[in-house]
């Protein structure tokens, strides 16, 4: 097998297949070699696990997911991937790669027909234009994961596990760490890829908690009310929850009140406590 890490392989493939990167896509190929085995062992739970990997590239991470879990299944846009993957990949059986936007994917019933009843985990080098999407689908999605580690744009990785409350956080923050632990793995310099993208990356790891800390029908609320306040971060939560959520001023005035904020309260300032209290008091 190649070493799909070295540049020189690289740019064979790329001639030989006709393949051109593209920006559009979010394609930066790793041409670290220690990168992608230290994403692998951070990401899979175990030899007798799934791991869904979302992107491929040229496969190098791919390629050290097939060597340490059971099974693995890529989700691929670029089918222009295909015959390169074909090359590259074609020696592993516990690999399936369906070409497909993920984003289009019911995950439930995609997770029950790639792996079964197997303990399943998500690992994948995500394109910088789509993270925040990814991991909402990912995240609001009622599908059981063991973890989801990604590799992301270093400041995305710091607003995923900054402290909710704080103005670094935002929606997609929040709606991490209601689900789970968001904790940074690894820092990867912008020189790890190629093309070299101009900003540095981060691996994170989202781990569920073992006890969800609301119950769905709640999730479901709060990442409503989430979504709807970090909209528009700048107006106050009064303003931002009643035009978010379609609400009268009086009655968010009301629940914020509640919860022992002034009316002037900021939505970023809100922490985890405040969200999930606020969410009790708009139901009521």
């Amino acid at each position: 097998m190649p070493e799909l890490t070295d540049l020189r392989v690289i740019r064979s493939l790329a001639n030989k297949y006709q393949f051109s990167f593209s920006k559009g896509l979010g394609q930066n190929f790793i041409i670290d070699s220690e990168v992608c085995p230290a994403i692998a062992e951070y990401g899979i739970a175990g030899s007798e696990s799934g791991v869904l990997e979302i992107g491929t590239g040229f496969g190098v991470l791919t390629k050290e997911l097939c060597k340490r879990a059971k099974l693995v299944t890529a989700v691929e846009l670029d089918k222009r991937l295909e015959p390169v993957l074909q090359e590259t990949l074609g020696e592993f059986e516990n690999l399936c790669v369906v070409w497909q936007d993920f984003m289009e994917l019911d995950l439930a019933a995609f997770l029950r027909e790639q792996f079964g009843d197997l303990p399943v985990s998500v690992c994948a080098n995500l394109p910088y234009y789509i993270t925040s999407p990814i991991l909402m689908h990912l995240l609001e999605s009622d599908v059981t994961l063991q973890s989801i580690t990604v590799m992301v744009q270093k400041e995305a990785a710091e607003r995923l596990t900054a402290k909710i409350g704080t103005r670094a956080a935002g929606a997609v923050t929040a709606a991490v760490q209601l689900r789970g632990e968001a904790e940074l793995l690894m820092h990867v310099p912008r020189d790890s890829f190629y093309p070299a993208p101009k900003v540095d990356s981060a691996v994170i790891r989202i781990t569920p908690y073992a006890e969800p800390i609301c119950a769905p029908d709640t999730l479901k609320h709060v990442l409503a009310i989430v979504k709807a306040g970090f909209a528009q971060r700048r107006k106050t939560a009064l303003n931002a929850l009643s035009a978010g959520l379609d609400l009268p001023k009086e009655t968010v005035a009301a629940a914020i009140a509640e919860i022992g904020q002034p009316e002037t309260v900021r939505f970023e300032q809100l922490d985890m406590d405040a969200l999930l209290q606020l969410e009790q008091a708009l139901r009521q």
